[in-house]
């Protein structure tokens, strides 16, 4: 990053960006219900919102959004997705993005490379045709209309999938819904804004840039290894350095160094804000605040660690776990469970950071956390076994 634009080295407190890191995020200070729109300009604000199919809980973007947003209609991002008011595409994972954010993926799309599986496409251009074909005839589908509907080998589920997945990356086709979690495609033009579609490719130096000032606006503040990790960049901070420095340059962003002798950050024009409210939020283990978890460790002394895919002797905190942020600290983490069948919300155990003193006052904010998210679920009661 530049120097010569730099704040006075004197050092912010980390306690003063930690403030503003979860002021900007927005959670929203008490139970609330909120609307399709909100979610709307939620995402927007978030810049890319992680999706993941694991049910424990709730979905994890259902997590992220509620945590900001209130209870909000569960069609909601299905809604939003089939007017073309968002877009799912590959950010930090898979996320969803505000449609605004279309051309700066142009450049990844025209690679036409599946992350995991390479060139779909070129190697089997009969199945290309035919899937486009299908959908550009029958409307939106999922991979499951494929399965046998020509009694060919070409319609076995996993070689439409994957193609599905191929196109998709490549921008052929895009994520209209969906059924049941399953995504429902269709083409881009039946779908997305015209404005969108037909807007100019940035250069990969605009991009670049874009991509950094969005980050650090969404995220409140961000060193430059979590500007990597927020879009998964390729290169590493080489990559984005000398962008970074000109956004400094130009007054576009600030670098701040901090008290704690650690690597400088990045942040907003203006004052650091202090806005954030005092009320309890379970976190979703994918929430955009605790993404890059070095940055995490160092703002909350948090070890932020996801143990999903550990074999169940292996976990030390269990298996869905969400960290409870009370005001601008996590306090504890919460093994939860949502069991459907009895319409209730499970909390397995608490684990009270090794910090944090449990008061009776801590435990009220968890009653209402647990209360929230109860609502956002859908579920009438909860079990407290911790």
């Amino acid at each position: 990053m530049a120097t010569a634009s730099a704040e006075p080295r004197s050092g912010v407190a980390v306690a003063a960006l930690r403030r503003h890191v979860v002021a900007t995020q927005g959670y929203a200070a008490r139970a609330r219900r909120g609307t399709r729109a909100e979610v709307g300009r939620t995402i927007a604000q978030l810049g890319c919102v992680q999706l993941d199919s694991v049910t424990a809980v709730e979905r994890a973007h259902r997590l992220t959004l509620g945590a900001r947003v209130g209870t909000y209609p569960r069609d909601s991002v299905s809604k939003l997705l089939a007017k073309g008011q968002v877009f799912e595409y590959w950010a930090h994972e898979a996320c969803l993005l505000p449609v605004s954010s279309w051309p700066l993926f142009m450049a990844e799309m025209r690679s036409r490379e599946h992350p995991w599986w390479g060139p779909v496409i070129e190697r089997d251009p009969t199945l290309h045709r035919e899937v486009l074909d299908a959908i550009r005839e029958r409307g939106p589908l999922g991979s499951r209309d494929f399965e046998g509907k020509s009694g060919g080998a070409m319609w076995q589920l996993k070689p439409a999938k994957r193609m599905l997945e191929a196109l998709w990356t490549a921008g052929e086709l895009v994520i209209c819904g969906r059924r049941n979690f399953q995504r429902l495609y269709d083409l881009p033009e039946r779908v997305l804004p015209a404005e969108v579609l037909n807007a100019p490719m940035p250069s990969a130096a605009e991009r670049e840039r874009l991509l950094v000032e969005q980050a650090v606006h969404a995220r409140g503040a961000l060193t430059l290894s979590a500007v990597v990790e927020h879009w998964r960049l390729r290169g590493g901070v080489a990559r984005i350095r000398g962008h970074a420095g000109h956004l400094v340059e130009e007054g576009r962003l600030r670098q701040l160094t901090l008290d704690d002798g650690g690597a400088d950050v990045l942040v907003p024009p203006g004052d650091l804000r202090e806005d954030g409210s005092a009320a309890a939020v379970l976190l979703s283990p994918f929430d955009n605040l605790i993404w890059d978890r070095p940055f995490t460790e160092r703002l909350f002394g948090f070890k932020h660690v996801i143990e999903i895919y550990k074999r169940p002797h292996e976990r030390v905190y269990g298996y869905y776990v969400l960290p409870l942020l009370f005001g601008d600290r996590i306090i504890a983490r919460c093994d939860l469970k949502t069991e459907r069948d009895a319409d209730r919300l499970r909390l397995r155990a608490l684990h009270p950071e090794p910090k944090v003193r449990w008061t009776a006052g801590k435990d009220a904010a968890l009653e209402k956390a647990l209360a929230r998210l109860a609502g956002l679920i859908g579920v009438s009661s909860i079990l407290r076994e911790a």
